[in-house]
């Protein structure tokens, strides 16, 4: 059984990054947990909603209720990086030569790495915004489909239309699929190089996390009582192609999944806190924590993935460490 280092924290846990070789815990309550030669952490909003770690994890970007977006340095440095007044920041999404993203209410904003900002106004909410992983490109989840903007020039955005809500989005590690979650229990995607659909449906819950495999080759998803893995090798995605079901349970839903950064392998954690972990290839599982007070809302992996943070509705989260 692999070994567990509990931190028991008082909030809900909304992501974890690891910066410097050290996790990171972002509360709702605002304030940043980590894990450096102690328990240390850092009061970074009045209210935080989203966090992801910038491109190559030097810094934790938030966005919180505060109407701020910030930067955390390992340090546990906080930098002003946008202040919005008194809106919530609901997305943030980090991209390429040290741009950030954000959403506020109906705009999507890009701030680039030499201070300029750019902001692109839409009809409804944007829900959410993930940057291509090559060229400067971002993509919005709004009501009836997915909008993608070009910041770093006056081109006309693209409109990728598809009825319904879509409150998730991003794009394939090789830049060819963009995918969104939606208000309903499916997943639908758009093939870029021609604009073909991907409807991806079936689940009994709604789809609120994913991710993709270390080659892009899968994409893993919750909503399910096990997690709903959808192949992308194919050049038309997962088009008339079953998905993999890792670690399927009868007594509770996945509510995280979390792909390991080099194996084709998969954290699975669920609505009773429990977490497995699920190799593609044949299905095997291994326990990596028994179930707990809270259902799993946020896991990462460190560099190696020898070591998985978890964290949970309630507050409880940890380290495990693989190798035991």
């Amino acid at each position: 059984m692999p070994t567990i280092a509990p931190l028991d924290l008082d909030s809900h846990c909304i992501a974890i990054a690891w910066l410097n070789d050290s996790p990171h815990f972002a509360l709702a309550d605002g304030v940043v947990h980590r894990l450096d030669n102690g328990h240390k952490w850092a009061e970074v909003h009045d209210g935080l909603l989203a966090a992801c770690p910038d491109a190559d994890h030097a810094r934790l970007i938030t966005g919180g209720e505060d109407g701020r977006v910030t930067a955390l340095s390992a340090d546990g440095t906080v930098k002003t990086l946008a202040e919005i007044g008194r809106k919530w920041v609901t997305s943030i999404a980090a991209g390429p030569q040290g741009a950030v993203g954000f959403a506020v209410g109906r705009s999507a904003y890009v701030l680039f790495a030499d201070g300029k900002q750019r902001e692109f106004q839409h009809p409804r909410s944007v829900e959410g915004i993930a940057f291509a992983p090559k060229g400067m490109r971002l993509a919005v989840a709004r009501y009836n489909g997915a909008t993608l903007h070009f910041p770093a020039t006056d081109g006309k955005p693209t409109e990728l239309e598809w009825a319904g809500a879509h409150t998730g989005i991003t794009f394939s590690p090789d830049g060819k699929f963009l995918v969104t979650t939606m208000q309903e229990n499916a997943l639908h995607g758009w093939k870029l190089a021609d604009g073909k659909h991907m409807r991806m449906a079936g689940y009994p819950g709604k789809v609120k996390c994913f991710s993709w495999s270390a080659k892009g080759k899968w994409l893993a998803t919750s909503g399910a009582p096990g997690a709903i893995v959808w192949p992308f090798q194919a050049k038309d995605g997962p088009m008339g192609k079953a998905p993999l079901e890792l670690g399927t349970r009868g007594d509770a839903m996945v509510t995280q999944v979390c792909c390991h950064p080099t194996e084709e392998i998969a954290a699975i954690g669920y609505a009773d806190g429990m977490i497995l972990a699920a190799r593609f290839a044949d299905q095997k599982e291994i326990l990596l924590r028994r179930s707990g007070k809270g259902a799993i809302t946020a896991m990462a992996w460190d560099n190696e993935g020898r070591r998985l943070a978890f964290g949970s509705e309630t507050g409880e989260s940890g380290v495990v460490d693989i190798a035991g």
